[in-house]
């Protein structure tokens, strides 16, 4: 016999949207309602910065297999940028490496240079964050004092507004890709108004289908898990309410089968690229298909039930 211990906790599933407080990392903020629900799985989709509030999409159980499509998502923040500062990590934690006056700036000058970042723009990821390179996470080998060359990515800015304009600050909304470091894009556009800047307070306010107004605070679900996890699980939200953009499909019995066997399968009017959602004829979600080029839906992730 040996002594290996069983996966403690029990089977939840679905999704909470925390608005994560600051000064807490995301894998600490997991944790800590993992313990709350006594969930025996559970994952979040995308980190948000220790310091940085906001939504941070709890995926448990079963909703952990479509994570992956929360990480793929577009993200909403609000950002406070303060002129003039230049940190080395991008934010107002970080040692102050420059420092320049800042110009009288208006709001069409703002503008125009923040006209300068919509659409797909390039970045170059910060040394602090949790990109690895050769296995190490960035922000480790930064710590140690160590710099790497990082590639250049490509991403999209949606939109960006000016909500305010101060002497010395501005405070921005963002709706970009996946993969933007609103940090990297502060010090960019303090560069080009020509006096540096730095993230100051940052809060991310949606993410794929999820908006602010369904956050729930973390001094909420506290409070909760006093009544016992049958509330806790009343604020979850269905595996599938992160796929609200994808098309379903209903399937028979028969091809619910085959699909649970890994087989691709025939399905009448669907659509005939891209990924579908896949109901049986009870309507219960059964996972994530993907149309193939004979048209076959062959499936991605499937949930159990």
């Amino acid at each position: 016999m040996g002594n290996k211990q069983k996966t403690k906790g029990r089977n939840v599933h679905g999704i909470l949207l925390l608005d994560k407080p600051e000064g807490i990392t995301s894998n600490q903020a997991l944790q800590h309602v993992k313990h709350l629900y006594q969930a025996r799985k559970a994952g979040h989709t995308g980190s948000l910065d220790k310091q940085a509030s906001g939504m941070l999409p709890l995926c448990m159980g079963e909703a952990t297999k479509i994570s992956g499509y929360l990480l793929d998502s577009d993200k909403y923040y609000l950002a406070r940028c303060k002129l003039g500062i230049t940190t080395r990590t991008g934010d107002a934690e970080g040692e102050i490496i420059a420092e320049a006056p800042v110009p009288a700036l208006t709001n069409d000058e703002v503008q125009t240079v923040l006209a300068q970042f919509h659409g797909e723009i390039s970045q170059v990821p910060p040394m602090y964050s949790a990109l690895k390179h050769k296995g190490q996470r960035l922000y480790k080998l930064a710590y140690q004092g160590i710099v790497v060359e990082r590639e250049p990515r490509n991403v999209t800015i949606y939109s960006l507004e000016l909500l305010a304009l101060n002497s010395d600050e501005i405070e921005i909304s963002v709706h970009c890709s996946k993969g933007t470091y609103i940090r990297t894009l502060a010090e960019d556009i303090g560069k080009k108004l020509g006096c540096g800047a730095h993230v100051k307070k940052l809060r991310r306010l949606g993410a794929g289908p999820f908006r602010a107004e369904q956050m729930i605070p973390m001094a909420e679900i506290e409070r909760l898990a006093v009544a016992g996890t049958t509330v806790l699980d009343q604020l979850l939200l269905p595996v599938d309410s992160a796929l609200q953009g994808v098309p379903e499909i209903q399937a028979s019995e028969s091809l619910v089968f085959y699909m649970r066997q890994g087989q691709a399968v025939m399905v009448p009017h669907a659509p005939v690229d891209g990924l579908v959602r896949i109901y049986d004829q009870q309507h219960q979600f059964i996972g994530v298909g993907e149309v193939q080029d004979d048209g076959k839906i062959c499936p991605r992730r499937l949930i159990q039930r």
